[in-house]
């Protein structure tokens, strides 16, 4: 395992690890994505899968919105579901779609046929972490994957869905079914985040994009104990300790989901050091909702960088006063970001201009 860096200087792993930065700490969900022209003259030559097992284009893409919009944090360019290609598990990602299963997951057999992580197939993104902790200087990068329930929910589904039908109906009517398949991915998304660790990321999120469409009761019964056991094998895996308020930090955890208001106390239980706040919440709710000995990242309504500069000064302003109530209500720390990734018609000068009024606060 790589030799972490040391970065004391980041206002990002500071306010991530419970300690006061100097400044207010931002980056942006998908900030390296559609909504910047250099990326789009990329992809134009790539397709998306292509562009996710290629080490330079990684690293490229990685490295745009830094060298932009000045941010405090590079997140790894990737996608979800690239560990489960990486598994043998045929998809593609599909122009305005998304993720498109080959062949869905639906029975005991289907279940059984999903093979652990393949570490070779993943070694570009390795080798793409590398050149970036080598290329990013003093800013830290963020790995991520995608949670177990998230990542179920495209295998049953098939791709994208809007009430996870057959998702839900695998959980609560074939429980034992279900939970085999959520043995087998929680140990797809360790392998993947484990890869990254070990190439030498500074830090790692966890996005549970889908499971806001859960009650509290299923969440607790057929999706917490998964990730618990994610984050708690990624501790141990760096030799971390547990205490009951979450992993010790050296490597901050980010756990986020969209939706999720009424899961955001269970969420801060699974084991992450940082959890992601969505628009729907004030800072402050979430912090007593969460508990102490938590940061919050969030939580700008992405379509709020659409509404012209005027709005989007008091809405950013709103939320870091927000994030200072939230550190007095118990949170360890706040991390400014959207409530979701950024949306693709977003002017960039309008995230760069966000950039510096967060930092000027």
């Amino acid at each position: 395992m790589n030799t972490r860096r040391d970065l004391p200087d980041s206002p990002y792993l500071a306010a991530a690890g419970g300690r006061k930065p100097h400044r207010v700490p931002v980056w942006f969900m998908r900030q390296a994505g559609r909504s910047l022209p250099e990326y789009r003259q990329l992809r134009a030559k790539n397709t998306m899968m292509q562009a996710c097992f290629d080490a330079e284009l990684i690293c490229e893409i990685t490295l745009q919105p830094v060298r932009r919009h000045g941010v405090d944090a590079a997140i790894l360019f990737s996608d979800i579901v690239v560990p489960l290609r990486a598994a043998g598990i045929g998809l593609d990602i599909v122009p305005d779609v998304g993720p498109v299963i080959d062949h869905p997951i639906r029975t005991d057999a289907d279940v059984a046929a999903v093979r652990p992580l393949d570490a070779a197939e993943v070694a570009p993104v390795a080798e793409a972490i590398g050149m970036l902790v080598g290329a990013l200087g003093d800013v830290p990068l963020i790995g991520f994957a995608g949670a177990p329930f998230t990542l179920a929910s495209y295998l049953v589904e098939g791709g994208p869905s809007r009430n996870h039908e057959r998702t839900k109906a695998m959980m609560l009517g074939e429980p034992q079914t279900w939970h085999a398949l959520m043995s087998k991915l929680t140990d797809v998304t360790i392998a993947f985040l484990r890869t990254q660790l070990d190439a030498g990321v500074d830090a790692i999120q966890l996005f549970d994009s889908w499971a806001g469409t859960l009650s509290l009761a299923d969440y607790r019964h057929f999706v917490l104990p998964h990730s618990t056991r994610v984050f708690a094998e990624l501790a141990a895996h760096l030799g971390q300790e547990r205490s009951d308020s979450g992993i010790k930090p050296a490597v901050p955890m980010t756990h986020f989901g969209v939706g999720t208001a009424e899961l955001l106390g269970a969420m801060g239980e699974a084991g992450a050091t940082v959890v992601g706040v969505d628009w729907r919440t004030t800072l402050t709710d979430a912090a007593t909702r969460v508990g102490p000995g938590k940061a919050l990242q969030g939580n700008l309504d992405p379509v709020v960088l659409l509404a012209g500069w005027p709005a989007v000064e008091r809405a950013v302003r709103g939320v870091v006063e927000d994030g200072r109530r939230a550190i007095d209500a118990g949170a360890t720390g706040h991390v400014f970001n959207l409530g979701h990734g950024v949306l693709p018609p977003t002017d960039p000068g309008i995230v760069t201009d966000t950039v510096a009024l967060v930092h000027s606060l």
